[in-house]
C-alpha cells in the first residue's frame, strides 16, 4: 500500500509540474505577443489618420497636405519634424532613423510638389534629391494648410512664443502685437537674437519710437501685407519673405512720404522654424510608440559681415 501511495504521489506531482509548465509556456507566450502588440510600428499612413483625428478643424479634400515621396504603408521608424525638407533635413533624419518627415513646405521645389517649372526629369539636383529618398526609404509628408487653419494658428503660435510675445498679442487679432516701447534697430536686434537668425533687412528709420506691430511669418503677399502696414494699429510690419518690387517698394515709399512705418524681413526660413517646432511638441502627446524629433531647416544665407568677424 505505501509502495502504492508512493507511486500515486509521483504520478500527481508530475502532473502538477506539467501543468504548471504549460500554464508557464502560455503566459510568456501571452507576453510576448503583448510585447510584440507594443512594438508595432504605426505607417505613415496611420500617423496621418491619427493627425486627421486630432488637428481640430476639418480636412480639406483640396490641401497640399499630402504624401510627397515615398510608401504610406511604410512602418514608421522614427518622425522628423522640419519647416522644409532640404536634403540636409533628409540625411539628418535618415541617419538617425528617422523615415517619416513631416514638413510645413514643399520638398520639390514648387507649392505642389509636382514637377518644377521648367525643369527636366534629369536635372542633376532634383534627380539626386529623388534618389537619396528612394534609397533611403524615407516618406515625406506635408503639414501645412491644416497647420495653419488651427485656432490658434499652429506656426503663428510657435513664433509668439519663440519671441516671448504672448502677453502682448491682441485677443481679436492674433497677427497683431503690442510691445513695450522701443526703436526699431532694436526690435530687429531683438527679434534676430530670438530667432537666432543673423540674415535681417529692413525699410525705415533706425531711430524711430515703436511698439505696434504685425507678424507674418512665412509669405502672405501684397494684398494682405499692404494692408497691414495702412492699419492705424501696425507700425512695423515684420514678414518672412516678400517680393521686392512689391512690398518692399511700397515700405519705402511710405518712409519717404514720412509715414511711421517700417518692415522687417526675417526670411522665410526662421519666420516659420519655432512654428514646426510647435508641431513636434504637439505631435508628441498622441503619437506615443514611435519617436518624434524636431529637425530645424538650416539658414540657407549667410552674410559678408559673418565672414568678416569668423576671420
Amino acid at each position: 500500500m505505501e509502495e502504492k501511495r508512493s507511486s500515486s504521489s509521483i504520478w500527481r506531482t508530475a502532473a502538477l509540474l506539467n501543468v504548471s509548465l504549460v500554464a508557464g509556456m502560455a503566459g510568456a507566450t501571452l507576453c510576448a505577443t503583448g510585447a510584440e502588440a507594443q512594438e508595432k510600428k504605426p505607417t505613415a499612413r496611420e500617423v496621418v489618420a491619427a493627425i486627421q483625428e486630432h488637428i481640430g478643424v476639418p480636412w480639406m479634400s483640396k490641401t497640399v497636405d499630402t504624401f510627397k515621396a515615398g510608401n504610406p504603408d511604410t512602418p514608421v521608424t522614427g518622425i522628423a519634424v522640419t519647416m522644409m525638407a532640404t536634403l540636409d533635413v533628409l540625411q539628418r533624419a535618415a541617419a538617425n532613423g528617422q523615415n517619416m518627415i513631416i514638413t510645413h513646405e514643399p520638398t520639390f521645389f514648387n507649392h505642389y510638389d509636382d514637377k518644377p517649372e521648367g525643369m527636366d526629369e534629369n536635372d542633376a539636383v532634383w534627380k539626386e534629391k529623388r534618389a537619396f529618398i528612394e534609397q533611403h526609404g524615407l516618406v515625406i509628408w506635408r503639414l501645412h494648410d491644416h497647420w495653419h487653419r488651427r485656432k490658434p494658428d499652429g506656426i503663428q503660435a510657435g513664433m509668439t512664443h519663440a519671441l516671448g510675445w504672448e502677453k502682448y498679442q491682441n485677443p481679436e487679432n492674433q497677427n497683431l502685437y503690442t510691445l513695450p516701447e522701443t526703436t526699431l534697430e532694436k526690435l530687429a536686434a531683438d527679434v534676430a537674437k530670438q530667432l537666432d537668425t543673423p540674415v535681417m533687412r529692413v525699410v525705415g528709420n533706425p531711430e524711430m519710437k515703436v511698439t505696434k506691430i504685425a507678424l507674418n511669418p512665412g509669405y502672405t503677399g501684397f494684398v494682405r501685407e499692404t494692408h497691414e502696414l495702412e492699419m492705424d494699429n501696425v507700425e512695423v510690419l515684420l514678414v518672412g519673405e516678400t517680393r521686392e518690387w512689391e512690398t518692399v517698394e511700397y515700405a519705402a515709399d511710405a518712409v519717404s512720404e514720412g509715414k511711421r512705418k517700417a518692415l522687417i524681413v526675417i526670411g522665410h526660413v526662421p519666420s516659420e522654424q519655432a512654428g514646426m517646432e510647435e508641431c513636434a511638441r504637439w505631435l508628441k502627446t498622441f503619437v506615443k510608440n514611435v519617436p518624434v524629433e524636431f529637425v530645424p531647416t538650416k539658414q540657407p544665407f549667410w552674410t559678408l559681415e559673418q565672414r568678416m568677424t569668423h576671420h
